[in-house]
């Protein structure tokens, strides 16, 4: 009898703990799909009217647009490596392009790991294990054992062929353990350049061009057509993932995030820190988390991804982690996200700095209403990233040595040298075309945000000249 009555106060001391274990939510699989040299407006959902992208806008209906997302880098590396970390460029010591992460930074799918999931990259190359192209890199990568991400994950391959991406996505998921939450990565090459998506692509008579501060010529509409139909594109290839999740039937519990890396290889983009370069779509869909149909005008940054991903783990977000979680969004239609956001521009690829295009050093602050950009090499001219050869550049490049580009355009395009300073009203100028820097309306707020980056760049130990001289 005693021991009856004893085991019958176990059972009852031990029934809180048993439900509340029973209670404890179970962890969302998560899948962050990314494209490559992607800006924002150029989605159906971001209201580009003559772009086809039922897929990924089919993803923003039922989950949380964010209207003013941007990267960390107008460059992949730079971006990525603030994205996997949750932490900006300058603090990881990640400007330099071809740099792998170093092991001593921890990465998100490192701590999701620990937190019990299966994870995994694949798809188009993640950038952030250096770069074998040259053999001398090859050498010091292998002799430091600098690769360092085949230890940070479970699964890893790399491929930048469309149909091997989604084999190696379904063998992921085919490994990954039943009844335990999983992290995939899933990267595509679109709409990076060469643009090679005939099939998709619009006919280029019918599309709208940003004649704010693009020439609107026959070979520019070609060329922008191009880069539409990449997305178009890549819109099929999301659709696969999407209906595959469904199939499997983890669509319910599965947090889907797609984003850019950073923005597209067009006029005043990648490479640049105008809106085109760092300006990104970002959607985000939980059936259970996230109410549909929802957007956010908060201002959100690339260091957000990480913690968003830890804090719907349900796991600690470190201390060192700058960046803020986004969960709040999915309920809270008044989250702001930041105050400022902050990005730079570093070493790009991996030639010698024969122009801006290879190596030019700026930054910039930027609210809602104002942005600053620093540029630190300021005599030299703009240079485009990637695109240097193709016809319409080219076509420009003539117009221009001819005197007959408009005078907007070869203000924007050809000056000789840019202003170390720049400020643009981004309400009432959101193509920055109207440089407002040293005018007296706008002296105070160039002052806060010159403030504010010197701030920010001390802080991070910035080795460029700070841009508020004694």
């Amino acid at each position: 009898m005693i021991r009856v009555i004893l085991i019958l106060a176990f059972l009852l001391a031990s029934l809180p703990e048993m439900q509340a274990q029973k209670k404890k939510p179970q962890q969302p699989n998560i899948v962050l799909i990314v494209s490559d040299d992607h800006s924002a407006p150029f989605l159906g959902s971001y209201g580009y009217p003559e772009i086809k992208t039922p897929n990924i806008d089919k993803l923003a209906a039922e989950g949380i647009r964010f209207k003013r997302a941007y990267t960390t880098a107008p460059q992949c590396v730079l971006s990525r490596a603030a994205i996997m970390t949750g932490r900006n460029t300058l603090d990881i010591q990640m400007t330099r392009f071809s740099a792998p992460l170093d092991a001593s930074v921890t990465s998100y799918p490192e701590l999701l790991r620990k937190g019990g999931y299966h994870t995994g990259i694949l798809g188009r190359n993640f950038h952030l294990d250096g770069n074998r192209r040259v053999p001398e890199t090859v050498t010091v990568l292998e002799k430091y054992a600098l690769e360092t991400f085949k230890n940070r994950v479970d699964y890893l391959k790399v491929s930048g062929n469309r149909d091997t991406i989604f084999q190696q996505y379904t063998e992921f998921l085919d490994q990954a353990p039943k009844g335990k939450p999983f992290f995939v990565q899933v990267g595509y090459s679109d709409p990076h350049r060469v643009f090679n998506a005939k099939n998709f692509e619009p006919d280029p008579q019918k599309i709208s061009v940003p004649t704010e501060h693009w020439p609107d010529t026959k070979l520019m509409r070609e060329d922008f057509a191009a880069y539409l139909g990449e997305i178009q594109r890549l819109d099929s290839d999301v659709g696969k993932v999407l209906e595959d999740l469904k199939k499997r039937g983890l669509d319910q519990n599965t947090l889907v995030v797609f984003i850019g890396d950073n923005g597209g290889a067009l006029l005043r983009g990648k490479g640049t820190l105008y809106d085109l370069g760092i300006h990104v779509p970002l959607i985000i869909r939980h059936p259970g988390l996230i109410k549909a149909g929802q957007t956010s005008d908060a201002l959100v940054s690339g260091i957000d991804i990480a913690p968003t991903f830890l804090s719907v783990a349900g796991l600690t977000v470190p201390e060192e982690i700058t960046g803020i979680s986004l969960a709040p969004a999915f309920t809270d239609p008044q989250f702001a996200g930041h105050d400022h956001i902050f990005a730079v521009r570093g070493a790009h690829g991996q030639g010698l700095p024969n122009n801006s295009a290879d190596f030019d050093l700026g930054r910039t602050i930027f609210n809602k209403k104002y942005k600053l950009i620093y540029n630190a090499i300021w005599q030299i001219p703009y240079h485009p990233v990637d695109f240097a050869a193709q016809p319409f550049w080219l076509e420009l490049k003539q117009k221009h040595a001819e005197g007959a580009l408009a005078e907007p355009y070869e203000k924007l395009l050809f000056a000789d040298r840019r202003k170390m300073f720049e400020i643009y009203d981004e309400e009432k100028d959101p193509f920055e075309t109207n440089n407002l820097t040293g005018k007296p309306e706008v002296k105070e707020i160039e002052h806060e945000l010159k403030s504010r980056l010197q701030e920010w760049m001390i802080l991070n130990r910035d080795y460029l000249p700070l841009p508020i001289a004694p």
